[in-house]
């Protein structure tokens, strides 16, 4: 029952059921906060566990008052296996405000099965890498092995940045995760880097920087990365936030749990104690 994160800028680790995290946030023009907001949550089983990328429009208060909307939702719906409907509830809160929108990625981890359930609000699509494979994909609900889940509220428009319509359905889809896969999500930042052209490289030119760093060692991803985008560019620094969440996928099982222990849980996920 636990929600980790923020909007400040930080680099570290957290471990949770199935995964090791590797977070990296740097705001722009060294700022100590930024308008990408980063989430863990961790449901009380131990089953759930839900990654959260939002990109907020604007700066100081308007992204204190969305981060903490965001935490206050997340342990809402921290025990609920269908994040659509967590999207559509942050849809909600930020369309109670004119103007107030963001892009967001949504990672559902679920640990029995090993899938994570992936639901995009308008942001830049995951990269993956498969255990041994040589190259990065990206991940729609069109690739190779992706699973379409039931999701309500589809009737007109979908997967819309949140606020921008309410209301507005989310779809979703899962792939299932290997021992020794990488999961990546990131910020904008990481596509409007500066190509040869003077202009935006786009998916295309982040898929060619992914696919020549060394992915050996999951924490220094996004350090590689950002080396590798300053001396294609001879930028030293981003034009806006910069932020990478990987996910190491370790196929570790939640720790068993004793009866009393059990029902302890189950009493927390059905809001009785």
């Amino acid at each position: 029952m636990e929600v980790w994160g923020g909007h400040n800028n930080f680099v570290g680790e957290v471990s949770v059921p199935g995964n090791d995290v590797f977070v990296g946030c740097t705001p722009h023009v060294g700022d100590s906060h930024g308008g990408d907001i980063y989430y863990v949550s961790n449901c009380a089983a131990g089953l759930i566990t839900r990654f959260v990328l939002a990109d907020v429009a604007g700066h100081g208060s308007i992204v204190a008052e969305s981060a903490a909307s965001l935490r206050d939702l997340m342990r809402r719906y921290i025990n609920t296996p269908d994040q659509s409907k967590f999207a559509r509830a942050l849809n909600k809160e930020f369309a109670r405000e004119a103007g107030r929108f963001a892009t967001a990625l949504l990672v559902t981890y679920f640990a029995p099965t090993d899938h994570a359930v992936i639901c995009n609000a308008g942001h830049p699509r995951p990269l993956h890498l498969s255990a041994g494979a040589a190259t990065w994909r990206y991940l729609d609900a069109d690739v190779q092995g992706a699973l379409l889940t039931a999701s309500a509220g589809k009737r007109g428009a979908t997967n819309l940045p949140l606020g921008v319509l309410h209301p507005t359905g989310y779809e979703q889809f899962a792939i299932r995760l290997d021992r020794g896969d990488l999961l990546a999500i990131y910020s904008d930042a990481f596509l409007e880097a500066l190509g040869p052209d003077g202009k935006p490289w786009g998916e295309s030119g982040l898929l060619d920087v992914m696919n020549s760093i060394d992915t050996t060692d999951p924490s220094r991803i996004r350090l590689l990365a950002l080396e590798e985008i300053a001396r294609r560019t001879r930028v030293a620094s981003m034009n806006d936030d910069a932020t990478m969440v990987v996910l190491h996928h370790n196929a570790s099982d939640p720790p068993s749990q004793s009866l009393t222990e059990r029902i302890a849980v189950w009493a927390k996920v059905l809001g009785l104690g």
